[in-house]
């Protein structure tokens, strides 16, 4: 009885040894869109007044976990009984992500200088900022949705010949990394301003240490949010172009000779012009104008 009872701990213990070994493979596999992920989100959280940084950023923590928690059984379900159906879903959502950094990129060539300008000129009510507010945190959880998708699916590539116990744990405990870890970085990056003012009041001296930090701080967080956004949306079109390589045959074998990440990019980015160009005629023909009176 005894021998049997020590026998199970050793087979729970060779699981666990198992799920450790295969989910440092898998964070691996998917530390690349974990960065990309990263990189989106923290443009994502950004642009909010200070005292709602962290309520949104928690609100789209609460949809990223929602997300995992629809992913991860219906991708364990496909997997197993429709696996076409998430070659499906995954370009479906690469061509919404190719759509949305060529519409940053549409914005920022095309349609800069009247952004600023109307910023400039408008004032919102606080009505208007909360359903702005909201919009954005919709459109940061869909986007997550998307790159919660690819993770999982990533994940679980790793671990398909291994037992169901093994590929649960292991996808499971990626997509709580791709979470919390992402998610808390990136509210370390929005609240460095903050940090960067506490910094500056725990010394009046001139030239201090901690001043000296705080400041960096400080005028480093413009910089970063508008790198990040740069970055955020170049990985936008590499994660989609990344999708539609690694899952259409004909572009697998497109332009072999380029580098993976040229030749990802090009294609994300032509076929997210491509998909903006269509949406875009799409509304003109059945959108009508509203008439000014």
């Amino acid at each position: 009885m005894a021998s049997g009872f020590f026998a199970l701990l050793d087979d729970i213990a060779a699981l666990m040894d198992d799920v450790a070994v295969m989910s440092k493979v898998a964070a691996k596999k998917t530390a690349g869109i974990l960065g990309d992920d990263l990189a989106v989100n923290a443009e994502k959280a950004s642009g909010f007044a200070s005292s709602r940084e962290l309520p949104v950023l928690w609100a789209i923590t609460k949809g990223s976990l929602l997300n995992k928690a629809i992913i991860l059984p219906i991708a364990f379900l496909l997997s197993a009984f429709l696996p076409l159906a998430i070659t499906i879903i995954l370009i479906l959502g690469g061509l919404y992500l190719a759509y949305e950094g060529a519409e940053k990129i549409h914005e920022f060539l095309f349609h800069r200088k009247h952004t600023k300008t109307a910023d400039a000129t408008v004032s919102f009510t606080e009505a208007e900022i909360l359903v702005m507010e909201k919009e954005k945190v919709k459109s940061a959880i869909v986007t997550d949705f998307i790159l919660s998708v690819e993770i999982v699916i990533i994940a679980l590539g790793t671990v398909m010949e291994k037992p169901l116990f093994t590929q649960v744990a292991v996808v499971s405990i990626i997509a709580i990394i791709a979470t919390i870890g992402v998610y808390g970085i990136v509210a370390l990056i929005v609240r460095m301003d903050e940090m960067g003012f506490k910094l500056i009041a725990l010394n009046t001296r001139e030239g201090s240490f901690s001043k000296y930090i705080g400041n960096i701080l400080v005028q480093a967080l413009p910089k970063v949010i508008k790198a990040l956004s740069i970055i955020g949306t170049i990985a936008l079109i590499l994660v989609a172009g990344g999708i539609f390589v690694h899952n259409i045959a004909i572009l697998h074998h497109f332009a072999e000779q380029l580098p993976s990440i040229v030749k990802e990019f090009s294609i994300g980015l032509v076929i997210g012009f491509a998909v903006l160009g269509i949406i875009s005629l799409i509304k003109k023909v059945f959108i009508p104008k509203k008439s000014i009176i």
